[in-house]
């Protein structure tokens, strides 16, 4: 395969990824901050903004955080690279660059899809749409799964399309844990309260892991217990162990296929076999920030070493 072939593939599952972890934060935020006044309905906004890394964006163009300005510079900005609509334009421009290497149903989820996202984003989104648009990009993101897993060879470019969605999805779920305790929370004297659990609420359903933890747990929502689920229950499919377990794997018949491993190989089994190897007590007593930096370099390492290795930009 063609090293431009298996960056098209890998880039489009990851914009796809970015566009659906997006969508998620914001229909976490909208429900969050329909139980909240005003004043705190705008702090929820403010951490939706940070926790997608478009805080300094935004602040250049809207001196308030109103629920309406806030998603729809998140859906469909012009000036935001970042938005949902230039990341399904990115998803889609990605399929036609690899469209001899995936099926005919992968590629009609994507170009049909995006153009009802297209449309739907063609005019800035009210509240009475907000959560149907948000829908619709969930389901796009299932959709363009759902094809992927029902009707690829399992070839490379399959190999490719799941490991742009591990590498993308453990950065997005590293990177809304971190932000959590460093921009989220305003203070320690909040720890306990209604208002730190409800942030907590609203880090699992920007995962879409509320469920799955509360029948895990009892329905309690408890700080430690959640980044226990969300860094290292192997059962959990955005958890970074469920990601790093399936990104192993699939770096491995990458491997199979070439007949020899690369560099990427190598750290891929260095970096899940500490996260392995570690307990949720080793990780807060290394400190839960310095764990995560830790982590996202290192995944930046595998992502840059995957180029490397399988000659992405020859």
């Amino acid at each position: 395969m063609l090293g431009r072939t298996a960056n098209g593939l890998f880039w489009m599952f990851r914009y796809l990824e970015r566009a659906e972890n997006t969508a998620r934060l914001i229909d976490a935020g909208l429900r969050m901050a329909l139980t909240r006044d005003l004043v705190t309905a705008e702090e929820e906004w403010r951490s939706v903004i940070a926790t997608a890394g478009q805080r300094a964006g935004y602040e250049a163009k809207h001196g308030t955080y109103t629920g309406n300005q806030t998603w729809n510079y998140m859906l469909r900005e012009k000036g935001n690279s970042s938005s949902v609509l230039s990341m399904f334009s990115l998803v889609r421009q990605n399929a036609r660059l690899a469209r001899n290497a995936i099926s005919g149903e992968l590629w009609e989820a994507i170009n049909e899809n995006w153009l009802v996202i297209e449309d739907q984003l063609s005019k800035p989104v009210g509240e009475n749409r907000v959560l149907d648009t948000v829908a619709t990009i969930r389901r796009a993101g299932t959709m363009a799964h759902g094809a992927l897993a029902g009707s690829m060879l399992r070839d490379e470019g399959y190999h490719f399309a799941r490991a742009g969605t591990f590498i993308e999805r453990a950065d997005s779920i590293a990177r809304i844990l971190d932000i959590k305790y460093y921009l989220l929370l305003p203070s320690l004297s909040y720890v306990g309260s209604s208002l730190d659990t409800g942030q907590w609420d609203q880090v699992l359903r920007s995962v879409s892991g509320d469920r799955a933890y509360r029948w895990l747990n009892a329905g309690q929502i408890d700080a430690r217990g959640i980044c226990e689920f969300l860094i290292l229950d192997e059962s959990f499919p955005r958890s970074l162990a469920f990601c790093y377990c399936a990104l192993r794997d699939d770096l491995a018949a990458l491997a199979r296929l070439h007949g020899s491993e690369g560099h990427s190989n190598m750290l891929m089994r260095d970096a899940d076999t500490r996260l392995t190897e570690l307990t949720i007590d080793d990780i807060f007593d290394q400190g839960l920030h310095e764990f995560l930096v830790e982590f996202t370099a290192n995944n930046a390492s595998i992502a840059d070493a995957i180029a490397n290795d399988y000659r992405f930009l020859v």
